[in-house]
C-alpha cells in the first residue's frame, strides 16, 4: 500500500470535524481580542496607577496573557487528528515567536521603508530625493567614510589580535589568567567602555593633565593633546581602538576554541616533516579554522556597521567622527526629519544584510540548521 493511500485512510478514520474546524478560528480569535483589551487597559485606566503597580500588571499581562494563548493553542491543537497534528503543532511552537519578530521587525521595517520616500515632515511623496541626500550630502558621506574606517580597520585588528592571544596564550601556562583579563572588556557594555577611554584622552588646557595618555605624554617631555576634537582624521582610529579594546575578546575565545580542536596528529606531522611553527600556523591552522574566522569577522562586521555608543559617549558625533548610526539618530531626533533619518536606516540594512546572509549560509553549510 503507497503513502497516499495510507494518508487517506488516516484522515477517513480520523475526520477534521466542524466543531475543531470552528475551535480554531474562535480561539485564537479570543486569544486576540484579550490581548487587545490587555493592551487597552494598560494604555488608558492603569496609566492613572502608581508606576511600580504599572510595570507589575504589564509584565503580567504581557507573560500571562502569551502562556495562556500557548496554552489554548496547545490544548486546541492536541484535539486534532493525528494526521493533521503532526502538520500544524509545529507552528503553535514557532508561530508566536515569527508573529513577535513580525510585529516588533518585519512591519517596522516596512513602514520605515515607505516613510522614507516622503519629505521631511511626512506629507508629501518625494520618491529617491532623500536616497540622493544620503549619497550626496557632506556630512553623510563622511559618516559613511568614517564607517569604512571602523569596518576595515576595526574589524582586520580585532580579528587579528584575538587571534594572536589566542595562539600565545594556549601555549602559556597563565591562559586562564591571561584570556579572562582579555575577555574582560566585552563583558562590560559600549557605554562604559566609552566612558573609561574618555577618562583616558581627557585633555584640560591647564598644566597638570589627569587623562591617562596625555599624563604619559607630558611625562616624557611631549605636548599634551586634545585627542578626540583636535587631531583630526587620527581621531577616528583612537575611537576605534576602543571597539578593538572590546571585540578582541570575543574573537579570541571562539578562535581559541577552535584551535584547539585541530587535531594533534597533524600539528605533530608536520613537526616532523621540519615545518616551523609559523608555516604549520599558516599552513594548517587558519585553513582548518578558516570557518571559524571568516564567521568571526562577519559578526565583527555587522557590529561595527552598527556602532553607536562608542562615538556618541566619546565625541556626540563631533570633530569628524561621524558615522551612519549617529547621523541616522540626529536626523530623526534632532533635526526631526524622519525622512533622511528613515533612508539612513533602510541602507544601513541594505549593508547589513548581505553580510548577515553569507553568515547563515556558513552557519548551514556546517550542519548548523537545514
Amino acid at each position: 500500500m503507497d503513502a497516499k493511500n495510507i494518508a487517506a485512510r488516516r484522515r477517513k478514520a480520523n475526520p477534521f470535524t466542524g466543531r475543531m474546524a470552528l475551535l480554531s478560528v474562535a480561539i485564537p480569535a479570543a486569544a486576540a481580542v484579550v490581548v487587545w483589551l490587555a493592551f487597552l487597559f494598560l494604555r488608558d485606566v492603569a496609566g492613572g496607577f502608581p508606576p511600580l503597580v504599572q510595570a507589575i500588571a504589564a509584565v503580567a499581562a504581557g507573560i500571562g496573557g502569551f502562556f495562556a494563548a500557548y496554552l489554548a493553542l496547545h490544548w486546541l491543537v492536541d484535539g486534532y487528528p493525528d494526521w493533521v497534528k503532526e502538520r500544524v503543532q509545529p507552528f503553535v511552537f514557532v508561530g508566536p515567536a515569527v508573529a513577535l519578530l513580525a510585529w516588533l521587525l518585519f512591519i517596522p521595517t516596512l513602514r520605515t521603508l515607505y516613510i522614507s520616500f516622503l519629505n521631511a515632515r511626512g506629507t508629501e511623496f518625494v520618491g529617491l530625493a532623500n536616497y540622493v541626500t544620503v549619497f550626496t550630502e557632506r556630512t553623510l558621506l563622511l559618516a559613511m567614510r568614517n564607517n569604512v574606517y571602523w569596518v576595515v580597520i576595526g574589524t582586520f585588528a580585532s580579528v587579528a589580535f584575538g587571534l594572536l592571544i589566542a595562539i600565545l596564550a594556549d601555549r602559556s601556562r597563565f591562559e586562564t589568567l591571561a584570556k579572562s583579563a582579555i575577555f574582560m572588556p566585552m563583558a562590560i557594555s559600549s557605554v562604559a567602555a566609552g566612558v573609561i577611554w574618555r577618562f583616558i584622552y581627557y585633555y584640560t588646557p591647564e598644566e597638570r593633565q589627569i587623562g591617562l595618555l596625555n599624563a604619559v605624554v607630558q611625562a616624557f617631555g611631549g605636548e599634551p593633546q586634545a585627542w578626540t576634537s583636535l587631531v583630526q582624521p587620527g581621531n577616528n582610529f583612537l575611537l576605534i581602538v576602543i571597539m578593538v579594546w572590546t571585540q578582541t575578546g570575543f574573537a579570541m575565545v571562539l578562535l581559541s576554541a577552535a584551535i584547539k580542536g585541530v587535531p594533534e596528529d597533524l600539528l605533530e606531522a608536520a613537526r616532523m616533516d621540519g615545518a616551523t611553527e609559523v608555516r604549520s600556523f599558516f599552513s594548517i591552522i587558519i585553513p582548518y579554522i578558516r570557518k571559524t574566522i571568516v564567521a568571526v569577522t562577519t559578526t565583527i562586521i555587522v557590529f561595527s556597521l552598527k556602532i553607536f555608543d562608542i562615538v556618541m559617549v566619546m565625541t556626540g558625533g563631533q570633530y569628524g567622527t561621524e558615522v551612519i548610526a549617529t547621523q541616522f539618530y540626529k536626523q530623526l531626533f534632532t533635526y526631526n526629519n524622519p525622512g533622511v533619518g528613515s533612508t539612513i536606516a533602510i541602507v544601513l540594512l541594505i549593508i547589513v544584510v548581505p553580510v548577515i546572509v553569507y553568515n547563515l549560509r556558513t552557519f548551514q553549510q556546517e550542519g548548523g540548521f537545514r
